[in-house]
């Protein structure tokens, strides 16, 4: 019954879907997919670019296709600057919950109604957004603390969006090719780890504990303190800070703090995570950073953090510095490895990289300016057909927001500057003679180990083949597509003689005397004429809605 309940939930945000596309202009789009029979007009919205509806009929459908175009507004490399530019229009902001619901939730997760955990609860939520909504709460001792409450209710609704999301990302990639640089799985595949990431809200206090902790040192870097008696997966409880909002460049001014320091210290701190830490916050737009006297800064909201493995955080090394060292090679072969196993045009896309490194060679580091950089670089990408793997996506996001607040807060702001040290001591920690011993010792492990199994691996080898066990694969998957072409074609081919020779077999038995008649004509010609008539009209059919 519970699988029955899901299919028939599933069906209905199906069809929802559908008229959405549908109402919006997308209804070729969803027919391709299956999804919808009947077109109906949206000439009332047909005005709008197709951007800006992509952006409505995502607010539409809901919160799980809000956060698709937010996470795909950090996929510079993969859309151009008017899709960006609408995918960022999309606020995670919703009305509250049924305060009653909400009630009844806390007090199972807390074990006490709120105003009893709390000596202070304002049941009016101070911000929502569409996976949880925070109250402002004061403890005994005077602390003023965020308490940030999950929407109930709102997993299985999630999880049924992204359930359908994956099916129609395969659906997409196999009936669509055009969309399959977009990677459509791929997307769906970072959205589903990125919401289940903040559907648990214990995840973001230890992410939060994480980066408070790289920062233990560095006392201008706040992360907001967690209370871990009353946090759980659908509630957490932080402190909460009261300071002046990034975006709120006037209060800046009026509280007295260095706007130069300010940018210089907050690109410090994020540059360190990245770089250094390989974990940072993915999402520090101005609403999740705050500036405290004393030039502090604090980063809030860990629920989007990205990871760098080390693995990936020499690749991105081995990137800028072959940008930095002109060696073309070692980029193409950098952006060939991020784009395995599809097809690369070395020769092409090493012209454009040696094109985008005379660009900039020889400029004074002050006249650069990042945000232009990234964009021919992104551009350079789509060209060519590739994309950048979704982690180095968000990096490469986060920079351009870090410039772009930078720049708002420091006009003489200088990203690349800021960033060179960084770069050098990755260098430094990717090349040095430590690191290339250590490589190098691991290396030679690992051939020794190869080495050492390769008799064992020969006499399996050679078993399998004397047993007849031996067997070799081969996945043209390129050539299913046209296999089902192929069968197609050679149905309708096999229905046409059918039909011609019902057509020639009945105009013979027309001509023969004798037999059962109907109307005064042979019975048995007018049936062959009839079965003609319908395998013609289906032939037809067929041929008309193939497109072809």
């Amino acid at each position: 019954m519970m699988d029955l309940a899901a299919t028939a939930r599933d069906l209905g945000r199906l069809a929802e879907i559908a008229a959405v596309l549908t109402r919006y202009g997308f209804g070729d789009f969803a027919q391709r997919l299956g999804l919808a029979h009947e077109v109906k007009g949206a000439a009332d919205l047909l005005h709008l670019g197709r951007a800006e509806r992509v952006r409505h009929a995502l607010e539409e459908l809901g919160p799980t296709f809000v956060k698709l175009g937010q996470l795909l507004a950090t996929r510079v490399d993969l859309f151009d600057a008017e899709w960006i530019a609408e995918f960022e229009k999309l606020q995670d902001r919703a009305p509250a919950s049924d305060a009653r619901a909400v009630r009844a939730q806390l007090v199972e997760d807390l074990g006490a109604p709120p105003e009893e955990v709390f000596a202070a609860f304002e049941a009016e939520p101070i911000a929502a957004g569409s996976v949880a909504q925070v109250h402002r709460a004061r403890l005994a001792d005077g602390s003023v603390v965020a308490v940030k409450v999950r929407r109930p209710g709102i997993v299985p609704t999630i999880e049924a969006d992204l359930s359908i999301l994956a099916r129609l990302a395969q659906l997409a990639e196999t009936r669509l090719p055009a969309l399959a640089r977009f990677r459509p799985r791929e997307v769906v595949r970072q959205l589903t780890r990125t919401l289940r990431g903040e559907l648990d809200l214990a995840a973001e206090c230890r992410s939060a504990e994480r980066v408070a902790e790289s920062f233990r040192d560095a006392p201008h870097i706040v992360v907001p303190r967690v209370y871990w008696g009353w946090t759980g997966e659908r509630v957490n409880v932080q402190q909460f800070i009261d300071g002046v909002p990034s975006r709120d460049l006037a209060a800046v001014d009026a509280a007295g703090l260095d706007r130069k320091r300010l940018a210089s210290r907050g690109a410090h701190a994020m540059l360190k995570m990245v770089l250094e830490d390989g974990f940072f916050h993915a999402d520090p737009h101005p609403g999740n950073v705050f500036y405290l006297p004393g030039e502090r800064i604090a980063f809030i909201d860990f629920g989007m953090t990205g990871r760098l493995s080390a693995v990936r955080r020499g690749q991105l090394v081995d990137l800028l510095a072959g940008l930095v060292g002109r060696d073309v090679d070692a980029v193409v072969d950098v952006l060939a490895d991020w784009n395995a196993p599809a097809r690369v045009d070395a020769e092409a896309l090493a012209a454009e990289v040696e094109a985008f490194i005379d660009r900039y060679h020889g400029a004074p580091l002050g006249t650069l300016r990042a945000n232009a950089m990234f964009t021919d670089l992104t551009h350079l990408l789509r060209e060519q057909s590739l994309a950048l793997p979704p982690d180095l996506a968000l990096v490469l996001k986060v920079c351009v927001e870090l410039e772009s607040t930078g720049r708002e807060l420091d006009p003489a702001f200088d990203m690349i500057g800021e960033g060179e040290p960084f770069l050098r001591a990755a260098i430094r920690e990717r090349r040095g003679p430590l690191a290339l011993a250590r490589r190098g010792w691991q290396a030679a492990g690992l051939a020794l180990d190869v080495l050492a199994g390769m008799p064992r691996d020969l006499r399996r080898l050679v078993r399998a083949a004397r047993s007849g066990r031996l067997q070799v694969h081969v996945d043209l998957t390129a050539l299913e597509a046209f296999g089902r072409v192929i069968d197609g074609a050679a149905s309708r081919l096999t229905l046409g003689v059918v039909t011609a020779a019902l057509i020639i077999g009945s105009s013979i038995v027309m001509t023969v005397q004798g037999g059962p008649l109907l109307f005064g004509l042979p019975l048995l010609g007018l049936a062959g004429f009839l079965a003609a008539a319908v395998g013609g009209v289906w032939l037809l059919v067929s041929v008309l809605k193939s497109g072809r």
